[in-house]
């Protein structure tokens, strides 16, 4: 059997519920094709409450408090954590206290990030990040979504949309980054801003929703 529907994504669209396929075993036992966890990383809906996704989210938050309570430790000290954490963490990369973020093992930076205090990464499917990123105090990456009819909220159900941010990219204090989004190499994300659609390279976007102010055209740019 198959169960399915539609539901109302964040973007407006009209998406297909995703089907659930239960085959009948020898004993006439039904099972399930896929888990939680692997409908999740598929980008379809699933629930989080599941109990494998919720030890995964548990095991974050124990590496996360560590993470957070060792600002005193050396900085050898803070990366093994750090690596133990996230899915893959460049060398050179710092990333300030407090941070947050849901199972750490969709998180992917490059070489010589810097990650200011209290960020958010909301990693239900990939944050991938590229060397270079400068990033400002209170930043918040949000891969996960839920859908807009109501009936289907309540059910349990959401879903996620990875985001990838390329190299030598700044994101100013406070900028919130929407489920699916790609910010291109060398851009700027102006402070307070929230981005819903992706940013193509080497530009500078502010505002809410964050529009393109201006392109960067390799000329030494200081200031806006």
């Amino acid at each position: 059997m198959q169960f399915g529907g539609k539901y109302r994504d964040g973007t407006g669209s009209m998406r297909h519920l995703t089907a659930v396929s239960m085959i009948d075993s020898p004993s006439g036992v039904s099972m399930r094709t896929k888990t939680e966890k692997a409908k999740m990383l598929a980008g379809e809906l699933y629930r989080s409450a599941d109990p494998e996704l919720v030890a995964d989210a548990e095991r974050a938050q124990r590496l996360v408090a560590r993470y957070n309570a060792a600002s005193g430790e050396t900085a050898e000290v803070r990366m093994a954590l750090l690596r133990r954490l996230c899915g893959s963490i460049g060398d050179g990369t710092v990333i300030r206290p407090h941070f947050a973020c849901d199972y750490g093992y969709n998180i992917r930076l490059g070489r010589d990030a810097f990650i200011n205090f209290n960020c958010v990464f909301l990693d239900c499917a990939p944050i991938e990040i590229g060397d270079n990123l400068q990033m400002g105090p209170a930043v918040q990456i949000y891969t996960a979504a839920h859908p807009l009819e109501a009936d289907v909220r309540r059910s349990g159900l959401e879903y996620a949309r990875p985001i990838r941010i390329g190299h030598d990219v700044w994101i100013g204090g406070g900028a919130i980054i929407l489920p699916g989004v790609t910010i291109g190499d060398r851009s700027v994300i102006g402070a307070g801003s929230v981005v819903v659609r992706d940013v193509p390279a080497a530009k500078v976007v502010a505002g809410n929703p964050a529009r393109i102010i201006r392109a960067l055209d390799g000329r030494n740019d200081i200031e806006l």
